[in-house]
């Protein structure tokens, strides 16, 4: 089999699945790079009687991933470690030692198969679960694998994957927004709120932006393990930022994880300085969360400039 025929066309979706697996994107390139390899090597031992090219694919990716897994904390939101805070001038001091949730690249979810399963709130929610409950409801909800092909992959039975599906969405019930509150980024009621949200963010209008938020908004800024829940708190944490940084803010739109995101620029020296990446979640009632990611890296994954 010629690897450049047969596997590379699956690269992309297999550091989509990585991702959901272990929700670091920098991880989830390197272990489709190592799936891709083994692939090669194994490649005379596949049997295209037994299993489609992209199904023996995902059955060397989830292995790789469980492996990776081993011994591994779970990547979290600061809004998963602690509870939310009221003090809008609490110090911002990171903490690396933390391997936080990163967000994922427009680059990748280009399709809806791609977009399905990569919202932050059901990545950082999928965390929670032990590894290969995490794999199972992956390939199950996400992928849409039947129960046997779920079993070949895990090398298991179809009744202990039925059985562990079933364990891991009672633990995601209440962990995830229900989707149908949850809008994409091309819907226009979305397009409309993002555009007055950047309006808004660029005049360091708090009042305004208060405005577009839903009563219980959520706003979070790894590494900083810090958050805030409410209007209110949200607006006063926003007003300690314009207060630090005065002046015309610069915001770009663009899109991660299949949901509406900024790329926030500040005030510095005559222009303006990469500041954050911005992931929004929009819903029909306004903004219910925003993830501010502070990450160089990141930043250099989402190719954004740092200057504007």
């Amino acid at each position: 089999m010629d690897s450049e025929v047969g596997f590379e066309p699956f690269r992309r979706e297999l550091v989509v699945h990585c991702y959901r697996m272990l929700g670091s994107l920098h991880d989830a390139e390197d272990l489709a790079q190592e799936t891709l390899l083994r692939a090669w090597k194994a490649r005379e031992r596949y049997d295209e009687g037994r299993a489609s090219v992209r199904t023996w694919l995902y059955r060397i990716a989830t292995n790789v991933c469980l492996t990776a897994l081993e011994g591994r904390a779970r990547r979290p939101l600061p809004s998963g470690l602690g509870a939310a805070s009221t003090d809008p001038d609490v110090p911002l001091v990171p903490d690396f030692e933390v391997p936080w949730l990163q967000p994922l690249p427009a680059r990748y979810t280009g399709d809806p198969q791609a977009r399905a399963g990569v919202r932050l709130a059901f990545v950082a929610a999928v965390q929670l679960l032990p590894p290969r409950q995490r794999a199972v409801l992956v390939l199950r909800d996400v992928l849409q694998f039947s129960a046997a092909e779920v079993a070949t992959q895990l090398d298991t039975s179809a009744a202990a994957v039925n059985s562990s599906l079933q364990r891991a969405r009672a633990a995601l019930a209440t962990a995830t927004p229900r989707e149908h509150e949850v809008r994409e980024p091309g819907d226009q009621a979305v397009r409309e709120t993002v555009e007055r949200y950047v309006r808004a963010f660029e005049a360091a209008d708090v009042p305004a932006l208060v405005s577009l938020l839903t009563d219980d908004a959520v706003l979070e800024m790894p590494p900083v393990p810090l958050w805030y829940a409410g209007r209110a708190d949200y607006g006063r944490f926003m007003a300690r930022v314009f207060t630090m940084r005065p002046g015309a803010w610069r915001a770009v739109p663009l899109t991660a994880n299949g949901q509406p995101a900024l790329a926030a620029y500040c005030p510095a020296d005559g222009g303006h300085r990469l500041h954050t990446l911005q992931v929004l979640t929009v819903t029909p009632a306004g903004v219910a969360h925003n993830v501010v990611f502070q990450d160089p890296r990141l930043f250099t994954a989402f190719g954004l400039p740092p200057t504007r």
